[in-house]
């Protein structure tokens, strides 16, 4: 796992917890309109239905009243920016416990799941270290997690569906921004620009570092386009040659860098 970078970018916690209840929200309108078929359909997601992703949406923000009910975890600190980087090896026990779940009422999961997320938050302190199954979080990291979790399964379900689904700008901020940092992270250094506007820019890989004009090496692309290739839904070849990403520079090619996580 790559080491955390000492410095990590703060959020302001209630933009964060409100973003993901206006995500959700999103989600939840969206759901409520599907038909029966479209519910029954396939997603990009292996043998997930779009129910399976519906569910597993609800189940996301769920995470967060339940994990608030449980004892606090002290101990095996999980860093934010580590946090991308392990959700990998979770693979198999997510999918397993996302074909468990109920989903034949999703109206009624995802009014339940937004009345347990606002009444579980309302009183929380951010420093209150939630055991999630890597180790412990804070409150606040973890509610940065949902927000990734929100919007890259917002893009899926989208993709599925065609639902037109919109993003929450500040949780599309925050998933954007901590997708940016892991990669500084995973690949330090300051030989290459990564610009993400308007939410982020980085600078990583080994090399000679740049300090004043125009970077000899730097990346840029759109918010969705970068989500996509941090989390593997997109490929860094078919991007440039579509035009979505441009990378200018010899050190600017960070295929061998991506996804960062599944």
């Amino acid at each position: 796992m790559p080491p955390a970078k000492k410095r990590t970018r703060s959020y302001d916690s209630a933009k964060i917890r409100s973003a993901v209840l206006a995500q959700f929200g999103h989600v939840r309108e969206a759901v409520g309109a599907l038909t029966p078929e479209q519910l029954d359909g396939p997603t990009r997601l292996g043998e997930w239905s779009v129910r399976d992703l519906a569910a597993h949406l609800a189940w996301m923000v769920d995470s967060v009243p339940q994990l608030l009910a449980m004892p606090e975890r002290a101990k095996d600190r999980l860093a934010l920016l580590d946090w991308p980087f392990v959700t990998a090896g979770a693979s198999e026990r997510i999918d397993a416990y996302t074909r468990g779940l109920d989903a034949s009422d999703l109206a009624g999961l995802y009014a339940r799941v937004a009345g347990d997320y606002e009444r579980a938050v309302a009183g929380a302190e951010d420093e209150r270290l939630l055991p999630v199954s890597f180790g412990g979080m804070t409150l606040a990291d973890f509610l940065v997690t949902r927000t990734v979790e929100l919007v890259v399964h917002t893009d899926d379900l989208n993709a599925a569906t065609g639902a037109g689904i919109p993003y929450d700008r500040q949780a599309l901020a925050a998933c954007t921004r901590l997708l940016a940092d892991a990669l500084a992270s995973k690949a330090p250094g300051g030989a290459v620009e990564v610009r993400v506007p308007p939410f982020a820019v980085v600078q990583c890989v080994e090399g000679p570092r740049h300090t004043r004009g125009t970077p000899p090496n730097v990346v840029e692309t759109d918010p969705m386009t970068w989500i996509r290739l941090a989390t593997g839904r997109a490929e860094w070849a078919t991007e440039l040659d579509e035009a979505r990403v441009s990378a200018s520079g010899e050190r600017a090619d960070l295929e061998h860098l991506l996804p960062l996580m599944g």
